[in-house]
């Protein structure tokens, strides 16, 4: 088969590779029918994340039809269109019994990660009946894709830990695609505005598209003059920070009311300041997760119902064997007004 290959810091391509094959009695093989990129396979490009082997076959989001069963396998079946998340979940461990799938000891974040991913005609998926979901008939694959991280990640990590209560004030810093659905899926709690806060004015569009009510483009406001005018002086009762860079959280917490809640997504590559000297009397919760895909089923739900539509975060459409071209539009996302890439086979 042919894959996106690893090769150390800055090389990657699409070459020729063994097919995967049954290595524990409850793997299964995917014939992988559509796939996406993320930004962390940016990141491992880059040399951000060291412990990704060279040869390793990059990517964590795809839905595809299984071709090949382990025998402990019990709830899926050659055939089956199947949902891969971005999280392996073992089901056993004490991680997974709290329902903490990312910290899984056999599982958690090791699809392109620590083990062959899902960029690839074929993947080898572990622990398969805790891990995939059966898509819906009726649902393409368009529909689903983007279950297997930024809706659960946007959803788990930004709006139920935000506690987004009806009648709450939102604002959500840093509209790329995590952001975009975090948008999205705030409106499902009825907030009484939804402030969306980013640099790119295309971006910006897109999130009024998507449900905020009040866009601000940083550099060209001041977010937190904003924000205090709309708000009375209070500010806002839940901030989602989407970017991960020490200026967006602490933007969070000039922002945030007193009693309000500050919900990280963002993946931080350096150290940020918590002022407390301003905080710590104004009670300030301060949450902060990494996705564990408990409710992919829920959102699927909302997604076979009509109630989400995640398909407008799709900017563009590939073949597999246009991957090169689909990395170098997504790493060049502001250049090209991408969000998120879409790969058929």
């Amino acid at each position: 088969m042919k894959a996106v290959v690893y090769h150390g810091p800055g090389k990657k391509s699409w070459e020729q590779v063994p097919d995967p094959t049954i290595e524990q009695e409850t793997d299964v093989i995917v014939r992988v029918t559509t796939t996406t990129i993320c930004g962390t396979d940016l990141h491992i490009l880059k040399g951000d994340v060291p412990e990704t082997p060279e040869g390793t076959i990059l990517g964590h989001e795809a839905v595809g039809v299984i071709e090949e069963v382990g025998p402990g396998v019990r709830n899926f079946r050659k055939g089956d269109r199947v949902l891969i998340p971005a999280i392996t979940a073992c089901g056993q461990c004490d991680a997974c019994r709290q329902g903490m799938y990312s910290h899984c000891v056999r599982g958690g974040w090791i699809l392109g990660h620590t083990i062959h991913g899902v960029q690839a005609q074929y993947a080898r998926i572990p622990f398969a009946d805790t891990s995939l979901h059966k898509v819906p008939e009726g649902l393409k694959d368009e529909d689903v894709l983007f279950l297997t991280d930024i809706l659960p990640t946007a959803y788990e990590c930004g709006v139920l830990s935000g506690q987004i209560q009806p009648g709450d004030t939102v604002a959500v810093v840093g509209v790329g695609p995590v952001g975009l659905a975090a948008v999205m899926l705030s409106r499902l709690y009825s907030p009484s505005v939804i402030v969306a806060i980013d640099l790119d004015p295309r971006r910006l569009e897109r999130a009024r598209r998507l449900g905020a009510d009040v866009t601000v483009q940083a550099g060209q406001e001041d977010p937190v003059e904003v924000v205090q005018k709309l708000t009375g002086g209070r500010g806002v009762d839940v901030a989602i920070e989407a970017v991960g860079i020490p200026a967006t959280f602490e933007l969070c917490t000039d922002l945030v009311a007193p009693g309000g809640r500050i919900a990280n997504v963002g993946v931080h590559g350096k150290p940020v300041t918590l002022r407390l000297e301003k905080l710590w009397a104004r009670n300030i919760r301060i949450t902060t997760r990494l996705v564990d895909t408990t409710t992919v089923d829920r959102l699927l739900k909302l997604i076979a119902a009509g109630k989400v539509d995640p398909t407008p975060l799709a900017s563009h459409t590939f073949k597999m064997d246009e991957f090169m071209q689909a990395y170098e539009v997504f790493s060049q996302a502001a250049a090209h007004d991408a969000v998120k890439v879409v790969v058929k086979q």
